[in-house]
């Protein structure tokens, strides 16, 4: 019987990059290094909360962008999509107009940890309101809305790829 295929979330990273990170998986180093760089975890449990600090990075970087009527946790986006979240449009006929509102979704696995993990996740999102393509203008939105925007993905994937040997660490 074959062995489910576990996601490869540093797969698009050099084959450098790859294997030192490897092997600070084989020789159970990444818990301390991520633990020292992320030593606690963020305090938006409520998805109000959630809610609110996404619409402030969205006012502080983004405001011309279209509004968003919903931040949540879900808990099957990991399983379904195996994306980290999602931001969905859903149109609507009202009257004679057709209306758009911009949902973003954030895996419930994010629910505890630290917030500079969870503010890429979101600054990635939002960034899908402007660019829908994840192409050279994408991530440039992304790294002027945070700077550490490719180390802090780097860092969460690495993260991931340690949740799914070890268990969680936060």
């Amino acid at each position: 019987m074959n062995k489910p295929r576990q996601p490869n979330y540093l797969g698009s990273y050099s084959p450098q990059l790859q294997a030192q990170a490897q092997s600070l998986l084989d020789e159970e180093k990444t818990a301390t290094l991520l633990l020292r760089k992320y030593p606690d975890v963020h305090e938006l449990s409520s998805e109000k909360m959630l809610y609110q600090y996404a619409i402030d990075l969205k006012n502080e970087h983004m405001r011309s962008s279209p509004p968003i009527s919903k931040v949540i946790y879900d808990d099957k986006i990991h399983v379904i999509n195996n994306a980290l979240g999602l931001h969905t449009f859903v149109s609507r006929v009202q009257g004679n107009k057709l209306k758009a509102k911009n949902e973003i979704r954030i895996s419930s696995l994010f629910r505890r940890v630290p917030e500079p993990l969870l503010r890429m996740i979101l600054v990635h999102e939002l960034a899908h309101l402007r660019e829908k393509e994840h192409n050279k203008a994408f991530y440039k939105l992304c790294c002027y809305m945070e700077p550490d925007y490719h180390q802090l993905e780097f860092d969460l994937r690495l993260y991931l790829c340690h949740r799914d040997r070890y268990g969680d660490l936060w």
